[in-house]
C-alpha cells in the first residue's frame, strides 16, 4: 500500500538571530530530524515596516521593547550572498530549502536563486500586488491564513488563480498566528472547512506549544505540516519562544511518520499482520459431546469454541437439522 506522505517544514524562520553559522546549526538540525524542507525568512525591513513600526505583543514579550520592529527586523535579515550559501549548504545536506518572501523585491530574489515553490504568509493574504506576483513567480503556492475568513481565504485563491496559478498546485495551510497558540484558540476543524469549501489540498502552521496539534492535523488529513524550531528556546529573539527544540521537533516528525502508516487505505480488511489471529481467536462449530454417525446436529450436541480454522459460527442455522456424515468426538471440528 503506498502512503500519502504528509510534506514537513521545519520553519527556521528568523530563529537564527542573523548568523549564519547559527542558520547551519538549524538546517543541521533540520535534516536530522528528518523533515522535508527548511524554511526561512526572505525581507529588506525597509520594505515591511516603517520605522515607527511597534512590535507585536508577543514580539515585546520576547525581545522588550527597546527598539521598534523595523530596528529589530533589520537585525534579522538575510543578504543575497547569505541566501546563496544556505541553498548550497541545504545541497550538502539533502533537504529543500525554501524561503518565505515578504516583499515584491524580495520574491524577485528568490526567483533569481531558482527557488520554484513559494510560501505567501498570512500577513499577506490580503495584499493584491503581492499575490499576483507570487502566482506568477513561483510553479506551486503554499498559501498561510491565520487571522483569515473564509471570504478572504477565497478572495485570495481566487487572485492566485486568475494570476496563473493552477488551484491544483495551491496548498492552504490553516493558521493561527498568535505564538504561542492558545490550544482553545486553535480551531483544528477549520483546516478541514477550507478544503472542502474550496476543494484545495490543506495543511496545518502550527505555534502552539508541543507536537500534539500537527499531529492531531495529519490525522485530520493535512498534506503539509509547518513547524518552528531554534536550537533553544532560552535564546534571544522574537519566535523562540514558540518553537521546538531539535530533540522535539525529530519527535514530531517520528509521530507523524507513524500515523501516517496508521491512516491506512481507508478500506477495511484483514492486516497482513492480523491475519495469522484468525485462527487462534476466532471460533469454529465444534461436539458439544460425542455425536454418532447419522445423528441430527442439534442445539445440544452442538457449541462453539476456538480454533477458528472449522465451520464459521454464522452457519449455525444451516448446520441444525442436518445429519452427521461420520463420528465425532466432544470437542472435535464438525465437518459436513
Amino acid at each position: 500500500m503506498e502512503i500519502n506522505k504528509v510534506i514537513i517544514i521545519a520553519e527556521a524562520g528568523v530563529n537564527h538571530n542573523g548568523s549564519i553559522k547559527l542558520a547551519k546549526k538549524l538546517i543541521d538540525e533540520a535534516a536530522s530530524a528528518g523533515v522535508d524542507i527548511v524554511k526561512f525568512q526572505t525581507f529588506k525591513a525597509e520594505k515591511i515596516a516603517s520605522k515607527y513600526s511597534q512590535k507585536a505583543s508577543y514580539q515585546i514579550a520576547n525581545t522588550g521593547n527597546d527598539e521598534s520592529q523595523y530596528e529589530m527586523l533589520k537585525r534579522l535579515e538575510l543578504n543575497y550572498e547569505d541566501h546563496i550559501e544556505l541553498i548550497k549548504y541545504c545541497t550538502s545536506k539533502n533537504i529543500e530549502f525554501l524561503s518565505t518572501p515578504f516583499d515584491l523585491e524580495s520574491i524577485d530574489l528568490l526567483k533569481e536563486l531558482g527557488i520554484k515553490k513559494g510560501k505567501i504568509p498570512s500577513g499577506e493574504i490580503t495584499n493584491l500586488p503581492y499575490l499576483r506576483k507570487m502566482a506568477a513567480t513561483f510553479d506551486e503556492l503554499i498559501l498561510s491564513t491565520g487571522m483569515s475568513t473564509l471570504e478572504e481565504i477565497k478572495d485570495a485563491i481566487g487572485v492566485l488563480v486568475s494570476a496563473g496559478m493552477a488551484k491544483a498546485n495551491i496548498t492552504v495551510l490553516h493558521c493561527n498566528t498568535e505564538y504561542p497558540t492558545p490550544f482553545e484558540d486553535v480551531n483544528l476543524l477549520a483546516m478541514q472547512t477550507i478544503g472542502k469549501s474550496f476543494d484545495v489540498r490543506t495543511g496545518y502552521s502550527d505555534h502552539t506549544p508541543g507536537i500534539e496539534v500537527p499531529i492531531a492535523a495529519v490525522a485530520l488529513g493535512a498534506v503539509l505540516i509547518e513547524k518552528h524550531f531554534t536550537l533553544d528556546r532560552n535564546m534571544e529573539g522574537p519566535d523562540h519562544k514558540a518553537s521546538l527544540e531539535p530533540g522535539e521537533l525529530k519527535k514530531m516528525v517520528e509521530s507523524i511518520r507513524h500515523i501516517e502508516k496508521a491512516l491506512g487505505s481507508s478500506i477495511k480488511s484483514p492486516s497482513p499482520s492480523e491475519i495469522k489471529n484468525k485462527i487462534v481467536a476466532r471460533k469454529s462449530l465444534v461436539a458439544a459431546a460425542e455425536i454418532k454417525s447419522g445423528e441430527v446436529f442439534t442445539e445440544k450436541n452442538l457449541t462453539v469454541k476456538r480454533p477458528g480454522n472449522g465451520i464459521s459460527p454464522m452457519e449455525w442455522d444451516n448446520v441444525i437439522g442436518k445429519k452427521a456424515k461420520h463420528h465425532f468426538k466432544e470437542d472435535e471440528l464438525i465437518e459436513l
